[in-house]
This record gives C-alpha cells, structure tokens and sequence, in this order.
C-alpha cells in the first residue's frame, strides 16, 4: 500500500523518504489534499543508461555553461 505524505512533510525529511523508496516503498505526495505526484522504486530491471560521464573529460565535470556554449 502507498504511504500519502505531504509536500513540506517530504522537503523536511527527505532522507528518511528516500530510505523508504529504497527498501520498495511508494509515497503519494498530497498538496493542499490533493494527490501532487507519486514517488515509486525503480523495477529491479530498470538502470539509467549512461550517456555521457563529465568526469571522463574533465575532473569535477564540466560546468553547463560551457558545453551549452558549444552547442
């Protein structure tokens, strides 16, 4: 069953929140008692595909006005 938190519940506990998805939990985030969006795990299959790693080009990254710039 999903837990219904509020918005400003969630900003002043996000670490908390987030543990909770980690070990498979799914929050509905309510403002104002209405549903505002949900927060579910990721399916065990489920990865972000890497695209780019910043890091590879240059230590720290590179900043978003530079490569924009390049563009």
């Amino acid at each position: 069953m999903d837990k219904i938190v509020g918005l400003k519940e969630l900003r002043n506990r996000l670490d908390f929140y987030a543990n909770e998805v980690k070990r498979g939990r799914s929050l509905i985030v309510m403002k104002r008692s209405k549903p505002l969006f949900k927060v579910s795990p990721l399916d065990e299959g489920e990865q972000w595909e890497e695209v780019v790693d910043f890091t590879k080009i240059r230590r720290g990254g590179v900043k978003a006005k530079d490569l924009l710039s390049r563009l």
